[in-house]
């Protein structure tokens, strides 16, 4: 069972500022990013993560985010078995659109 963290809660997190703020991960292609991107992510995208992990800190949590929440759980898990503290962004950038910035473009 992977860590499925909800939008608010994860706003919350990067607003409390007596915890460290989670590493936001987008693994979304370019194209995706271009559209709309959770200010502050790191992108990452998912044909780039094998050759590119080196560049997650591991002593951070990490939160990891694709469009609905899909292959971010993927990547979650995986993650997660590589050593890493990995949250998945529950419903991904749809339901941060829906439930934290009603503004924020979507496709």
């Amino acid at each position: 069972m992977i860590s499925q963290l909800e939008p608010a809660a994860v706003a919350a997190w990067q607003a409390d500022a007596t915890r460290a703020a989670p590493v936001l991960v987008d693994v979304r292609e370019d194209w995706e990013r271009e559209i709309c991107a959770i200010p502050g992510s790191q992108a990452l995208p998912l044909r780039e993560l094998q050759q590119r992990i080196g560049e997650l800190p591991q002593e951070r949590e990490l939160v990891i985010v694709c469009h609905t929440g899909q292959r971010s759980a993927m990547v979650t898990h995986w993650l997660s078995q590589q050593g890493y503290r990995a949250h998945n962004l529950a419903g991904g950038v749809e339901a941060w659109a829906q439930t934290v910035d009603p503004a924020m473009r979507r496709y």
